[in-house]
């Protein structure tokens, strides 16, 4: 890459807030870059992680290698990043970053000091839904659920999920008691809705579409702070709880080892995916997602408040540390 174009990579990320300092061109990589996953193959995380790997893979003059590390929750792979020395590891993890401090009692590393937020990646909303024949709206579930406290049951992919701490907070803002039902998987989660096994379903927007469209479940209340584009006549969940708002978002971090200067390459040569018309930019709009790509500042400030939101959650919940 010539000096030329490293500057013009670095004049966009200005303009996307993802300015970073001069660099030392061909300082950085030596040798091949990790980008380490903590969940297993398969999940929403790896549409952006392959992305970014064939795109960074050209301009950076080295491998980028994609590798999945899972366990114990994501605190594997999240343990893996944060312990790495060699300058060239890197991390895409969901909000579990910010969840397992509370879920964890030997989490084996500090979130806020031994991971350096590089980007907010993604977010997206998770959504709530009910069959065709169950409650109308969101009002009219959450006034049934008052009324029937602890009857009215709700899928979650497992303790400590996202799913589950997002219905945790649910029920702690909305002042309802709902029965917690977990499951292994946001599929078996809709299976048991369509089933008839479970009232209510919380997961992924693109998971619920196509039942949406078909008319077989509908769509009560979406847990990002506005609606989402998808689906525009289904509510915020924050319009009938005030307070309420959980986006589901993914971040790049770098491991505390990482050198500026590496931290500086990356967002700069992922700052034109930003735009609207990116390929990126409109398979994840597809998808009912927002490419973020924010910078740092927006991603440390949302670690270091959701960790104490999450751990008010899971204590107000009765859950305990593993």
């Amino acid at each position: 890459m010539t000096i030329a174009i490293t500057r013009r990579a670095l004049g966009t990320a200005a303009l996307g807030g993802l300015a970073a300092p001069a660099l030392a061109q061909g300082a950085w990589p030596s040798r091949p870059v990790r980008l380490i996953s903590p969940f297993a193959p398969g999940g929403p995380q790896d549409v952006p992680a392959r992305y970014f790997v064939e795109h960074l893979t050209p301009r950076l003059g080295q491998p980028v290698v994609y590798e999945s590390r899972a366990g114990a929750g994501g605190q594997v792979g999240m343990q893996f990043v944060a312990s790495a020395t060699d300058g060239h590891t890197f991390l895409i993890t969901s909000n579990s970053v910010a969840t397992l401090p509370a879920l964890k009692r030997n989490l084996g590393y500090d979130p806020l000091v031994d991971l350096l937020p590089m980007t907010i990646v993604t977010e997206a909303p998770l959504i709530y839904c009910v069959r065709a024949n169950g409650p109308a709206d969101l009002g009219a579930f959450l006034a049934h659920a008052r009324e029937n406290p602890g009857k009215v049951s709700v899928g979650s992919s497992g303790i400590g999920s996202a799913t589950h701490l997002t219905s945790a907070l649910l029920m702690q803002k909305a002042g309802i008691e709902l029965l917690h039902v977990p499951y292994r998987g946001a599929g078996l989660i809709m299976n048991a809705l369509l089933a008839g096994d479970i009232d209510c379903f919380v997961g992924d927007v693109s998971l619920a579409l196509e039942h949406i469209r078909a008319g077989t479940i509908r769509g009560i209340g979406v847990t990002t702070a506005t609606r989402a584009p998808l689906l525009p006549d289904v509510p915020a969940v924050g319009e009938r709880v005030p307070g309420f708002a959980v986006p589901f978002w993914f971040g790049l971090f770098a491991a505390k080892a990482t050198p500026p200067e590496a931290i500086a390459r990356v967002l700069a040569e992922l700052a034109p995916l930003r735009a609207p018309e990116s390929e990126l930019y409109r398979r994840m709009a597809a998808r009912g997602s927002q490419l973020m790509l924010t910078g740092p500042g927006p991603l440390a400030e949302r670690l270091r408040a959701e960790i104490p939101q999450w751990r008010q959650v899971v204590q107000a919940a009765g859950i305990t540390p593993e």
